[in-house]
């Protein structure tokens, strides 16, 4: 059985709230490493903030991942519905992306301090019938928002949304649901594209009468 590790939470795939004293006990016993290190360097906001973002996008990495492998494990390979894939960005520590049906949610560090969750959706080219150019309908997206980092009066980090502190699964649960609804291929879609495929019906067949 694998020997629980008090300086981590594999849990929550955050750090423990006790894990600076495992490393003040460390620089207790290895005094001249610590100095050597710069581990008891002055407080230092900025790289503080740089970590938690870091570990904050990880965090929530990881329960888009375990969300989507429980979702997935219902569409028996998409064969009842397209599976949703996660991507790590590249070009960046920690960034990534959902994906599924042309539409993909990115979250992303875009400022110092800031986590930014944007839906997106790749532009389908459009089908001229009668001289008029017909679109698929596409679905309500959610708004980009911003997680905004606080640093409290005793060092404490803590991200935020509209001013009230969250944690990733928090964030994680409530973007998968709207994700999979945004990216649901619903009735009506399908009927849109049953119409053209009608008028194309039409017009291949009215040709078919003038020759």
């Amino acid at each position: 059985m694998a020997q629980y590790d008090p300086s981590s939470n594999l849990m929550s795939g955050m750090p423990s709230p006790q894990g600076w004293i495992h490393e003040l006990a460390r620089g207790e016993i290895h005094p001249e490493a610590e100095s050597l290190l710069n581990l008891g360097k002055s407080f230092d906001p900025q790289q503080l903030i740089e970590e938690s973002t870091i570990e904050f996008l990880n965090a929530l990495r990881e329960q888009f991942q375990n969300y989507a492998k429980v979702f997935n494990s219902y569409s028996e390979g998409s064969t009842k519905f397209q599976e949703i894939k996660v991507y790590q960005l590249a070009q960046s520590p920690a960034d990534f992306m959902i994906y599924r049906n042309q539409i993909k949610l990115v979250i992303s560090n875009v400022a110092h301090g800031v986590i930014n969750l944007t839906f997106a959706q790749h532009n389908r080219s459009s089908v001229a019938i009668n001289g008029q150019n017909t679109a698929v309908s596409t679905p309500q997206l959610q708004p980009a928002q911003d997680l905004l980092v606080q640093v409290g009066a005793f060092r404490d980090i803590r991200w935020t949304f509209q001013g009230e502190k969250v944690l990733p699964e928090q964030i994680a649960k409530f973007y998968f649901a709207e994700f999979v609804k945004a990216t649901r291929e619903n009735k009506r879609t399908k009927l849109g594209n049953q119409a053209l495929l009608d008028q194309i019906k039409q017009l291949l067949q009215q040709k078919g009468l003038d020759l």
